[in-house]
This record gives structure tokens, C-alpha cells and sequence, in this order.
């Protein structure tokens, strides 16, 4: 979740989820276009003896084994651009969980790959929302996730993937969450 929580008045809360539309995803993606690319040119140009890069001469390789695996490595990471650059096309991962008093009902939605499955909406009755729980767990591969606990069911998970939260921010959010559904705290 994002400190950018939209309220109605005192009678909805509605929290945006950042999916794949982070900056880190757009970097991670552009440097993987071009090293891809500068690749797939270097073995083509070795290939054809042609030179195509502006900034090496790669026709001085030769095609097998070199330029032939400069390629395949070029190939592999234009198919990893592509899926890259496709799952911030589609957000996927991006949504909102939304806590509406007026309806009385919990609505936790996200966007994945297009196809059957396209968008996970997911309601619940506010009534049957037992806790809203923390779990931290510090180290090598710190995680810092907030979960919703529903009865009957496993807890749900309500904080974004990827980069933890910050403790401050974390507590922050339990703390309101739990205090605008008149919920306990777990976990703190």
C-alpha cells in the first residue's frame, strides 16, 4: 500500500496499489532493451561482416562460436525486454483495495497478464473481517507485509510486491487500517 490513501469522508478509504509502473521496472527495462540490442547487432555483425554498432567493430569476430552466441545472448534479452516492457504496459500487479463503510464491504483488486484471469476483484462483508495483522521478519530478505485476516479464510495479503515498507510506514498503515474498521492489531 501507498501512503496516498484516498478518503469519502469518514465512510471509504481507498488505498491505490503501485504495480509494475515503478521506476525501477522502466530502468530495469530500458537497460535490458539496449544491452539486448547492442548484442543481437553484434553477432548480425558478425555475421555479415557488415558493421551495424556505431561504437565497436564487431566484424572482426568470428561467427561461430562468438558471434553466434552473441547473438542468442541478444535474442534472450529482447524476449526479457518484451515481457518487461509488457507487464508495465498492462500494470500488472497495479490496483487498489478499497474499505467502504457505506456498503459495508472490503474490495481488494489487481490487474495481471491479459487473458481469462485479466483482473482479480476480490469483496468481502466488512462483518466477517477479523483482524488486519503485520508481519516483519528482518535479515537477509527482510519482509514487511500488512494481511487482512477474514473468517474462514487464509489471510490476504494487502501491501505491494517488491520493495519492503519501512517500518514507520507500515505501522502507520495497520494502525489506520485497523482504527477505520474498528478491528484489533495484530502482530505489533
Amino acid at each position: 500500500m501507498t501512503s496516498q490513501s484516498m478518503v469519502t469522508g469518514d465512510r471509504v478509504l481507498r488505498k491505490p496499489i503501485v504495480g509494475s509502473r515503478r521506476l525501477s521496472n522502466y530502468l530495469l527495462a530500458t537497460v535490458v532493451s539496449v544491452g539486448g540490442i547492442g548484442f543481437l547487432l553484434a553477432g548480425l555483425s558478425s555475421y555479415l561482416r557488415v558493421n551495424l554498432l556505431p561504437f565497436a567493430n564487431p566484424t572482426q569476430l568470428i561467427f561461430v562460436p562468438q558471434g553466434l552466441v552473441m547473438s542468442l545472448y541478444g535474442i534472450a534479452a529482447v524476449l526479457l525486454a518484451l515481457y518487461l516492457w509488457l507487464t508495465i504496459l498492462w500494470d500488472v500487479g497495479g490496483g487498489y483495495n478499497e474499505f467502504n463503510r457505506e456498503t459495508g464491504q472490503v474490495q481488494i483488486f489487481r490487474l495481471g497478464f491479459p487473458g481469462k484471469n485479466r483482473k482479480i476483484d476480490i469483496t468481502y462483508p466488512l462483518d466477517e473481517v477479523q483482524s488486519v495483522s503485520v508481519d516483519i521478519k528482518e535479515g537477509l530478505n527482510p519482509r514487511r507485509a500488512l494481511y487482512l485476516n477474514v473468517k474462514g479464510r487464509n489471510p490476504i495479503p494487502l501491501t505491494r510486491v517488491g520493495q519492503p515498507m519501512s517500518l514507520s510506514e507500515i505501522e502507520n498503515e495497520a494502525a489506520e487500517l485497523a482504527r477505520f474498521m474498528g478491528v484489533p492489531l495484530e502482530g505489533l
